[in-house]
This record gives structure tokens, C-alpha cells and sequence, in this order.
């Protein structure tokens, strides 16, 4: 072809003359090629592409499964394919058979000249295959540092082995013991296990309150106004990355570009990258066949266990380019400021400052009863709770998108532990026992709440299993957490994480207690447990329950979500999906404690949601 591919967009109308001086600008800057940020920065679509290379006579081949001579690919870096749409394959003829989405770059033509001493035989193709087969033949070494990384850096911070043999020979002594009491005097260790049992509900469920009260004040705090967003000047900005882990998400790739574009940021300074497993065709499908420009680089991870979100963030850091990043799942709606908000805050911080946590609601609230529930859930957690944790300086289990990290420090925290299935919330407790602080801004990410009980309890037992996998990470040396941390943050991590289970777990004990003696007057119960034992259980339950109905509606206050109010007083119900999920995730913990269990995306019939900030 004897026109370039710049020349071939311009001349067909898909791309202005001063885009393409703009495109080219940004590939001197960046080192990426013309048509890779072309496509990934919004200016051309797919369609539009394939149209102009067909029209000059091109084919575009299916090239997935051509043969490659591991010592030809040997010769090419990643990033360097990656950046070129470009792969060698193998010698044939004395030619180099090469991939590329873009036949005339000329500068990946003369690299296989000077690296390989003969002539390439260009085979267009998709940019996509050639990106899925780049990092498929050539990404081992990058998702290894992914999955094991922070295993070989610090394994003590490792979640790959769930149970220690301390731990293990701490419960089962702990279980011998309360076996052994309940064979010598039955009654009376009942009695002491039922009392402990439902102290421990109530000084938990205190100190959420306490935790609410606290952070209710969060608004004299770290709030970034309009006015310091208005004076924020585009061109001081840095580059941002943003990362986009998707599985089997192809219902929402056109929603999740909408909610990308409305970000106030400028274009050339997103590192937006789509983390796409190498078996997720149908999201890769999803990308190939948009009618319009996308906004992001599509990453491909090769396929390694564990097979969680931890591990495609920690592969698709190895391709970042910004000083600050993020990560929203596919559904989510930022705020439009809520990068520039970020910046401005990590300016006005100590140096010590290494995440800053947007807090998450949701856009459906009002669609069933569960979307209720879990607005609630989530206003007080984000709006009272965090801030309160942030307030005492105690750690912050970091929740899973809309944390926005300083990029050098997180690479030296290790990134995230691919073994852990709540990989945020290790993280913020990784980052606190090493000095750091973590903030919260006045802005809001709104996602899909659940609005499905079982695709609810699947979520929901992934979360609690990542609680507890946390818990006994951290607590294999109770002492030195103690020395790391300090009492307080000591007193805050067993309150906070490792309480929020365990009272997930005990709480429909509790409750059957109660309704033994109260609905079915079971003789067996009054025998077990005297009056004052029954008195002290029904007492610590009614006032838990009592107090945390309390908080969730302290919670509708601060988002003016004046209707869900009266909701709050189902907590108790709620309460029972969450012990039916805490159970589920303590079976999983034990037979599968790495397996991520897929929430779907997609089910809410609001599609388009408008208005979502009173």
C-alpha cells in the first residue's frame, strides 16, 4: 500500500487533519504507535478502521492459531508488540511472517529488518488477536510477577496459606477444651459460651456505633470544593491510570465507555486499560464489535490460578503509565471530578498519604427490597463508618473499586495479593502497618446494586471469606501486628474485620436461642440456660439489633435518601442473608479459599440511570 494509514483515515473522513497531528504528537511523547492510539484514545472506531484497510485492498486474517518459533518471538519485548499492534511469528522462505494491524508502521517494519537481518511478510490482522496472542505467547513472564510477587517479597503477607499450623493448633486445642468442658459440666459451659457469645455480639455491634458516630462528623474533613476543582489547569495534570478488570462483562462494554467518557479529565492524560482474561471471548468480541471509538488499551491476561481480579490489576500494572491509579469495575459511574478531586486532595496531603477512597453507593436504589438494603448498607459504611476508622486512625479495609492509589508506593506495597478475594481490604491493612494513611474524599462512585438474592449471597460470601482471610493473614503474630500497628489499630483491626463475621456467624444462634424460649417455650432451653443467662442473651441481641437498625438509619441522613428509612427496620432479616452468606464463605474459606466467585453484572432493569444525587 502506497498510502500510510494516517493518510488512509484523513482521506476517508474518519479522522480530521488535526487529530492526526495530534495523534502523531502523542506518539512521539509516548512511544505508542499512530493506530494503536487511534483506537484506544477515541478517535476511530473498530469498524471504521477495518473499513479503511479493507477498502485499500487488505484482507484481515484470523490469526490465532498460527504457528510461532518460540525463538522468533524470543527477540520482542511485550510492551514493544504491545504498543505496535505488531507480532513476529517465525521464518519461512528467509521472510519473517509478521502480524500487523497497521502494514505500513515503519517503524515496527524496520525493527524486524535490523532484529531478525531479513525481509518481514506482513499478515494484517485485528488488532485484538494480535493483542490476545502478544500477551498470551509473551505475557508468562509478567503474570508470574503477578500471581507471586508479593508470595516472594513478603509470604508473610501472602493469603496462600489459609491456615498456619499455629493457628490450626490454636482452634483445635480451643475446640479440645470446650469438647472436654462440655463433657465434665455441660450446663455450665453452655452457659459461658452462650454469655461470650452474646457479649462479643454486643460490643461489636457498640462499636460500629461508635465507629458511625465518629465518622458522622467526616464532613469537616478532607473535602476538596468546586471552587479548587474549577482552578485545577489541565495541563499541570498527571497522567492517570485506570484499571477496568471485566469478565464475561459484554452486556456493559458500551455503558462502561458512556460512564468513561463523562470524566472531567483530560484524554491524552487517561492510561485507561480493559483487563480481559485470555478465555473472556465474549468481552473481546463485545470490544471488537463497537460501532463507535473506545476510550481504553485492551490488556489480555494469560491464563494462570488463582484466576481473581488481584491478579489481571497486578499483570495490568506491569503496562501503567500514570502517577495515580484507580480502578472501577464494569458498571460503576464516578463522579465526573472525581479524578481531579484526587489530585487536588493528594497535593494538599502529607507525603505519607498513599490511597484516597471514594465512597461507593449505588444508582438503583429504590428498584426491590435488596437494592433498599444494600444503599443503606453502603451509605452508612462509606459515609460513617470509614470516615470514622480514617478519624481514629485505625486501618481502612479499603473497599473493591474507586481507590485511587499513588503508583510508585503501591508497586512497593507489592500491589495487591492475588490469593486474597477481598484484595483491597489486605491491601489497606498491609499499607498501615507500614506508616501509611489512607483518605477519604467527598466524591461518590455509583454502581449496580444487587438486586438478586442469590447472585446477592454469592457476592456477599466472597466478601466475607476475604474478611476472614484478612483476619488470619494478619493475625498470624498477633504480638508483632500489636508492635506494627499499635494498640488502637490493634483493638480497631479485631473489632472491625475480624468482629464482622464472627457476628455474622453467631447472630442466628442467638436468634434461635431467643425464639426457642420466647415463640416455642422448648423446656430444654430453660434448663440450659437460668433466667439471668437467657435475660443477658435476649438483652444483648434485642439492643444489638436495636442499635444497628439505628445506624442504618442514620445512614439515609447525609444522601437526603429520606425514603429508605423505614427499611432500616428489616435490618434483622438482612442480618440472616448475611449469616447464610458467612457460612457459605467459612465452607469456601476451608475447601476453595482462592476461588473467586463470579457476581453478575447487568440484571438491574434501570439501564440508564439519571438523577442518581438528590
Amino acid at each position: 500500500m502506497s498510502i500510510s494509514v494516517p493518510e488512509l483515515l484523513v482521506n476517508y473522513n474518519f479522522i480530521t487533519p488535526g487529530d492526526r497531528g495530534k495523534i502523531e504528537d502523542f506518539s512521539a511523547k509516548t512511544e505508542l504507535s499512530f493506530l494503536k492510539i487511534a483506537l484506544s484514545f477515541g478517535y476511530i472506531s473498530r469498524k471504521n478502521y477495518e473499513r479503511s484497510i479493507t477498502n485499500a485492498g487488505y484482507e484481515i486474517k484470523k490469526v490465532r492459531n498460527e504457528a510461532f518459533d518460540p525463538d522468533v518471538i524470543s527477540k520482542i519485548e511485550l510492551k514493544f508488540a504491545e504498543a505496535h499492534l505488531g507480532l513476529p511469528l517465525r521464518i519461512e522462505n528467509n521472510k519473517v511472517i509478521t502480524l500487523m494491524a497497521d502494514p505500513t508502521d515503519r517503524l515496527f517494519l524496520d525493527f524486524i529488518r535490523l532484529t531478525y537481518n531479513r525481509e518481514p511478510e506482513v499478515i494484517v490482522a485485528d488488532d485484538l488477536d494480535i493483542t490476545w496472542l502478544s500477551h498470551k505467547l509473551l505475557g508468562n513472564e509478567y503474570v508470574k510477577s503477578a500471581v507471586f510477587e508479593l508470595l516472594n517479597r513478603d509470604p508473610n503477607s501472602s493469603a496462600l496459606t489459609t491456615f498456619t499450623t499455629a493457628q490450626l493448633v490454636f482452634f483445635f486445642v480451643l475446640l479440645g477444651f470446650i469438647a472436654a468442658g462440655l463433657v465434665l459440666n455441660f450446663k455450665s459451659v453452655t452457659i459461658i459460651i452462650n454469655v461470650s457469645m452474646s457479649f462479643f455480639f454486643l460490643i461489636a455491634i457498640v462499636f460500629k456505633l461508635f465507629l458511625s458516630l465518629v465518622g458522622s462528623r467526616f464532613e469537616l474533613y478532607q473535602a476538596v470544593s468546586k471552587e479548587e476543582v474549577r482552578n485545577v489547569v489541565d495541563a499541570d495534570l498527571p497522567i492517570y491510570t485506570i484499571l477496568l478488570p471485566v469478565y464475561k462483562e459484554d452486556k456493559l462494554i458500551k455503558k462502561l465507555i458512556w460512564n468513561l467518557q463523562s470524566l472531567d479529565y483530560p484524554r491524552e492524560k487517561l492510561d485507561i486499560k480493559l483487563l480481559i482474561e485470555e478465555d473472556d471471548d465474549k468481552t473481546l468480541n463485545a470490544v471488537r464489535n463497537l460501532d463507535f471509538p473506545a476510550i481504553f488499551e485492551v490488556i489480555i491476561v494469560p491464563f494462570h490460578m488463582p484466576k481473581t481480579k488481584p491478579k489481571a490489576c497486578n499483570y495490568g500494572l506491569h503496562f501503567a503509565r500514570g502517577k495515580y491509579l484507580t480502578i472501577y469495575d464494569a458498571e460503576d459511574i464516578p463522579d465526573t471530578d472525581q479524578l481531579k478531586k484526587v489530585v487536588t486532595l493528594f497535593d494538599k496531603l502529607p507525603e505519607n498519604y498513599i490511597c484516597i477512597q471514594s465512597a461507593l453507593n449505588y444508582f438503583n436504589r429504590n428498584e426491590n427490597f435488596l437494592t433498599r438494603m444494600f444503599t443503606l448498607e453502603y451509605s452508612y459504611w462509606f459515609d460513617y463508618m470509614l470516615p470514622g476508622l480514617d478519624t481514629l486512625d485505625i486501618p481502612i479495609p479499603l473497599g473493591g473499586t474507586s481507590n485511587h492509589f499513588k503508583m510508585d508506593t503501591l508497586i512497593e506495597l507489592g500491589a495487591w495479593d492475588p490469593f486474597n478475594v477481598t484484595e483491597d481490604a489486605d491491601l489497606g491493612v498491609r499499607a498501615y502497618a507500614k506508616g501509611y494513611k489512607v483518605a477519604i474524599v467527598n466524591s461518590t462512585t455509583y454502581e449496580e446494586a444487587n438486586n438478586e438474592p442469590i447472585n446477592w449471597i454469592r457476592q456477599r460470601s466472597r466478601w466475607i471469606k476475604g474478611y476472614m482471610q484478612t483476619y488470619l493473614v494478619h493475625m498470624r503474630n498477633p504480638v508483632a501486628l500489636w508492635k506494627k500497628i499499635g494498640w488502637k489499630g490493634f483493638l480497631g483491626f479485631n473489632f472491625f474485620v475480624g468482629a464482622t463475621p464472627i457476628t455474622f456467624l453467631v447472630y442466628p444462634i442467638l436468634l434461635a436461642i431467643f425464639l426457642s424460649y420466647v415463640v416455642f417455650n422448648l423446656a430444654a432451653i430453660k434448663t440450659l440456660f437460668p433466667d439471668w443467662v437467657l435475660f443477658i442473651s435476649i438483652f444483648n441481641l434485642m439492643v444489638g439489633n436495636i442499635l444497628m437498625i439505628y445506624v442504618n438509619m442514620m445512614a439515609v441522613f447525609k444522601r437526603r435518601f429520606y425514603e429508605l428509612i423505614l427499611f432500616a427496620i428489616a435490618n434483622p432479616i438482612y442480618w440472616l442473608m448475611h449469616s447464610v452468606a458467612a457460612y457459605k464463605g467459612l465452607y469456601q474459606l476451608v475447601v476453595k479459599p482462592f476461588y473467586w466467585e463470579k457476581t453478575n453484572h447487568g440484571l438491574s432493569k434501570i439501564n440508564n440511570p439519571t438523577n442518581i444525587v438528590p
